[in-house]
């Protein structure tokens, strides 16, 4: 009875909450991938639904996390760029899910700062360094504070290094590294000991102690976030001979010349370098060796977290509480993984704002559609309406989202939208520090992106803006802006472009 209550077996559901950390929205078997091989989140698929067309709505993380967390386009919530506030005049998942009865529990991080001008909430500990957003019990925090996770290795034997990115560094004289991508050898920390497995053991001892009933956990795993670096026997799941190159252009001049954005950012790249060392700048100059690796240990760091999500599903099924409990897993944005020469996610293509979205519903309504692939576009934004929706709580006013219940009932939304909308502030990749790239004012530093089934628009303030033809050109690589023939669908895509930058929620789904 104990494990009972304390999983929720009360009547009221659960809630499991999964983001990754800069997970590519194709990368999962169940969509068919040709090389990954992701069986425990395919098995959560097939007992849920699979959304194939799901977008974030910013990045890099910062600003994604404030639209996944509030339901908010980023020109509503404010949050361009990493280190922003979040102004605590709005409310967030977190906050709405308390007013529900709910104490969610955060197990890693949100990438949230908190609006200096508000009080400190009672439920967060100060004295971590990672900033977490308000209404979240920081139960076991992750992300600039490891200190948790590092008192586990020392109690393992582990020997904890000052700086806590040289514990991301390769094993030094690992056998067959010599020859190998940079990436090859395997982390300092076994696979049971890593900072997922350790977030997913304190989840188990969490729910476990009965702290809370029902329950929300949140679960923010770094990987498979850069430094590109994956355990034994991880690191070498995949061959990198099987690894397909980068898709980009023959050369990074090529590349640069469809935009001044591209000219400018390809030449001077941010983010946390591929491996620790690695300088982001040096992104140009990566040889095929390396190119190939990066991919086979990004894949590998990827099937580490799907064990380790297997293992908490595997949990929530022996405690009988996997049919009592919502399952979301989703990611904050995608990596670039050397496409179109790039690393990270500053840029406007599919590789920045395509993500996976898995939700498993433990209604019985919900049954006859499980393994179902939905095609419609979906947002980050209706995260929170859709987790609202489930326990009996409205959407607020704020909310630009809309809840997904619907399609994991089998039921098809009317009038839902046809494309999807997403924000980068050009000014992100350097936080702020340069001022605004490109002789652009602040203002003029916002990128729009919509998409439809066909046809993309970018619109630049102050730039010249980009079409593409998505079914002739998938990769992106000709821009259309100046073709007669596109005019008409041009104006279209900027007219609706235009309207989802109005301040206030969206009217609707379309």
């Amino acid at each position: 009875m104990h494990w009972a209550n304390a999983l929720g077996k009360t009547g009221a559901m659960n809630i499991l909450f999964i983001t990754a950390d800069q997970w590519r929205g194709e990368c999962l078997s169940a969509l068919g991938h040709a090389d990954l091989k992701t069986p425990n989140l395919d098995r959560l698929a097939n007992d849920g639904v699979l959304f194939a067309r799901h977008y974030a709505q910013a990045a890099p993380c910062g600003p994604s996390r404030a639209s996944l967390y509030t339901g908010m386009y980023l020109h509503n919530h404010g949050v361009h760029s990493n280190g922003i506030p979040l102004d605590s005049t709005h409310t967030n998942l977190a906050l709405e899910a308390r007013r529900a009865g709910y104490q969610p529990a955060l197990f890693g991080y949100t990438d949230i700062v908190e609006d200096p001008g508000s009080p400190a909430p009672e439920n967060r500990a100060h004295q971590y360094a990672e900033q977490v957003l308000p209404g979240m019990d920081p139960v076991a925090p992750s992300g600039n504070d490891w200190s948790l996770w590092f008192e586990r290795l020392k109690s393992k034997g582990y020997a904890i290094p000052k700086d806590p990115k040289e514990l991301f560094r390769p094993r030094p004289d690992y056998p067959g590294a010599v020859g190998s991508g940079r990436t090859y050898p395997p982390a300092l920390f076994r696979a049971e000991d890593s900072n997922t497995a350790f977030l997913v053991d304190e989840i188990i001892n969490y729910l476990a102690a009965g702290h809370a009933s029902p329950w929300f956990v949140h679960l923010s795993t770094l990987s498979p976030h850069p430094p590109f670096i994956a355990p034994e026997p991880y690191h070498a799941l995949y061959e990198p001979e099987a690894m397909k190159l980068p898709v980009r252009r023959p050369t990074a001049e090529q590349e640069a010349g469809l935009h001044p954005w591209l000219q400018h950012y390809l030449y001077d790249q941010q983010g946390a370098g591929f491996t620790v060392g690695a300088d982001s700048r040096d992104n140009l100059l990566l040889p095929e060796l390396d190119l190939r690796q990066i991919k086979a240990t990004y894949f590998g760091m990827i099937s580490e977290v799907d064990a380790q999500i297997g293992r908490l599903i595997d949990f929530l099924k022996q405690t009988g509480a996997y049919d009592n409990t919502l399952i979301i897993f989703t990611s904050d944005h995608g990596e670039y993984l050397g496409d179109h020469w790039m690393f990270a996610k500053f840029g406007y293509h599919e590789q920045t704002f395509h993500v996976p979205l898995i939700i498993r519903d433990p209604a019985a309504e919900a049954r006859p559609v499980d393994g179902r692939i939905i095609n419609a576009f979906t947002e980050s934004i209706d995260i929170m309406p859709t987790i609202l929706d489930r326990i009996g709580r409205p959407a607020p006013a704020q909310c630009d989202g809309f809840s997904l219940r619907a399609f994991c009932r089998g039921q098809e939304p009317e009038d839902w939208r046809r494309e999807y909308y997403a924000e980068f502030d050009m000014r992100s990749p350097w936080g702020g520090r340069n001022g605004a790239p490109l002789g652009l004012q602040a203002e003029q530093c916002m990128i729009s992106i919509i998409r439809g089934s066909r046809y993309k628009y970018v619109h630049f303030e102050g730039l010249p803006c980009l079409f593409f033809d998505l079914e002739a050109d998938p990769e992106e690589f000709h821009n259309l802006i100046d073709d007669r023939a596109c005019r008409q669908r041009v104006a279209e895509y900027a007219r609706k472009a235009l309207a989802r930058r109005k301040p206030g929620p969206s009217p609707s789904p379309r």
